[in-house]
C-alpha cells in the first residue's frame, strides 16, 4: 500500500545501488531525461545487469506532448555505458533501458511527480474501487486528480493512506489544468 510504504530505498547514496544511482543521475538528467528507476542485478561471476527506467524531463512539466521513444532510451544507452564501464571494471555489463511504460504500475510516492499531468488510476482501500483522473498536484500527504466527471469538478484529494495501488491508465498526456 503506498500510503504505508516507506520512501524507497538506496536514494540517498546508500548501497551500490544507491551510489551508482547518484552517479548516472547527472548523466540522464544533462540528456534532459529523468530516472524513474534504476535496478542493478550482481552475480558472483564476471556479469553485471542494470535496467533503467527513464522519462523525457518534459512529462514533468504536465504539459504533456512529450512522449519517451526509442531514440531517447539509445541516447541515454549511449550516455551511461561509459560510466557504468568505468564503474565496474573487468565486468561484462548488460545495460536495459526503458521507458515507463503506458500503464506503469507506479512503486512508490516519489514516483508520481514524474507523471503530473497524465492520467493515472488509484485503486482506493475507502471504497474498493479505482478512480481515475488527471494527476494535477503532488502534495506531502496526498495527490490531487481531476476526474473525467467534468471539467469543472473540483479536484479530488486522495490521502496516501487509501491508495492501495496506483497506474498509469494508459492514455496519453493531457494537459494538468484540464
Amino acid at each position: 500500500m503506498l500510503g504505508r510504504e516507506k520512501s524507497r530505498p538506496n536514494t540517498e547514496g546508500k548501497g551500490p545501488e544507491g551510489e551508482l544511482r547518484n552517479s548516472l543521475r547527472p548523466v540522464v538528467e544533462g540528456l534532459g531525461m529523468s530516472m524513474i528507476e534504476l535496478s542493478l542485478f550482481q552475480s558472483r561471476g564476471r556479469n553485471v545487469q542494470v535496467k533503467l527506467v527513464v522519462q523525457s524531463a518534459l512529462n514533468r512539466t504536465g504539459n504533456g506532448g512529450e512522449v519517451t521513444g526509442i531514440n531517447d532510451c539509445s541516447m541515454v544507452h549511449r550516455a551511461v555505458m561509459p560510466r557504468l564501464e568505468l564503474y565496474f571494471p573487468e565486468k561484462e555489463i548488460y545495460l536495459e533501458v526503458s521507458s515507463p511504460g503506458i500503464d506503469r504500475l507506479i512503486k512508490d510516492k516519489g514516483e508520481f511527480v514524474h507523471y503530473i499531468g497524465r492520467e493515472i488510476r488509484c485503486f482506493r482501500t475507502d471504497i474498493s474501487d479505482w478512480t481515475t483522473g488527471t494527476l494535477i498536484a503532488l502534495e506531502d500527504n496526498q495527490i490531487m486528480l481531476r476526474c473525467k466527471d467534468g471539467e469543472a469538478a473540483e479536484p479530488l484529494a486522495l490521502p496516501f493512506e487509501i491508495i492501495a495501488k496506483a497506474r498509469l491508465s494508459g492514455l496519453p498526456p493531457r494537459n494538468a489544468g484540464g
